[in-house]
């Protein structure tokens, strides 16, 4: 999703916010985890579940890091997976798109410009489109300099990378596959190395991963090629054009601003594809007025960039 790092107050929200922070997921003895998130059986759509699923949800949202805790690491980079964890957070979303050799590489943005240094090691390369770069270009670019001098080194992860660390972490994983129009096969090359990783058997398409694209033609091919996958729309649609949508997509996931309780209520009246009940995660919260609203909505998911400050607001 398109979200700029959280300012400065945010982060001095987060700082005199963050209190105990509980979360579903997979371990239950972690330091502010959910100690009973192991024994709460799993929504169709990767997020917290209630009764039968076909009443109003009382539990509060499930928060999601957004390209892992990004207000405080850099976006999409295993730091930012690491910093979620420390904060006690199972869920992390990520962008995946393709080298040019055919490599999924987490990255947010199509150039390479704003997150790495690559306009300074391959001068001559503009606009220094991730398509037109290998993996092993790729891996020389500094991903983390520009988030602050702390973070220098950091990498652009492969898709493999990123789950190698998040399966350490015991995370889970909102994946969503960046401008499939650009790259032709790449839900073919993505399921190619969750399957390779071990992430498409059943613990992990049943409770531990999601996939979403903004492009419906994208979520669609993947719910063909493996139906089993909980799969997102990243987007709006219209309430009339919601049943289409319900035949190959667990989640409708909306930027917030578009959210009300009449559309999350419009979403939660169907099912889909795996007979659950439609749900949705709201992008991109960074701030306790925004979180509280959407957990009044009634909303499943709340994705953002400081996790914490959006657990306290809505513990």
């Amino acid at each position: 999703m398109h979200a700029g790092t959280a300012t400065a107050s945010v982060a001095a929200a987060a700082l005199l916010g963050a209190g105990t922070l509980l979360l579903s997921g997979t371990t239950a003895d972690a330091p502010g985890r959910d100690a009973g998130a192991a024994d709460r059986p799993v929504a169709a759509a990767g997020v917290r579940t209630v009764s039968d699923g076909s009443g109003p949800r009382t539990d509060d949202p499930l928060v999601i890091a957004h390209r892992g805790a990004s207000a405080y690491a850099p976006e999409n980079t295993l730091a930012a997976v690491d910093k979620a964890d420390d904060l006690g957070f199972d869920w992390v979303e990520n962008d995946v798109q393709l080298s040019r050799d055919g490599v999924p590489v987490v990255v947010h943005d199509t150039s390479l410009k704003r997150t790495t240094d690559a306009e300074e090691i391959f001068p001559d390369r503009a606009p220094w489109a991730v398509k037109d770069f290998t993996a092993a270009e790729i891996a020389r670019l500094d991903a983390g300099s520009w988030f602050g001098p702390g973070h220098a080194g950091a990498r652009v992860p492969t898709l493999q990378q990123y789950l190698v660390r998040i399966g350490r972490n015991h995370q889970n994983l909102l994946l969503e596959i960046k401008s499939p129009e650009v790259y032709p096969g790449i839900e073919q090359a993505t399921l190619r190395v969750l399957r390779q990783e071990g992430w498409l058997d059943r613990e992990h398409v049943r409770s531990r991963l999601v996939i979403q694209s903004f492009g419906a033609g994208s979520v669609r091919k993947v719910h063909e090629q493996h139906p089993d996958v909980i799969t997102g729309f990243l987007g709006a649609p219209a309430v009339a054009a919601l049943p289409s949508y319900a035949e190959f997509t667990d989640q409708i996931n909306p930027a917030y601003a578009s959210v009300t309780s009449a559309y999350v209520a419009a979403v939660h009246a169907l099912k889909g594809p795996h007979d659950k009940r439609l749900q949705v995660s709201a992008w991109t919260v960074d701030d306790a007025e925004h979180a509280v609203r959407m957990a009044g909505y009634g909303v499943d998911g709340i994705i953002t960039n400081a996790p914490d400050v959006v657990r306290e607001a809505t513990d």
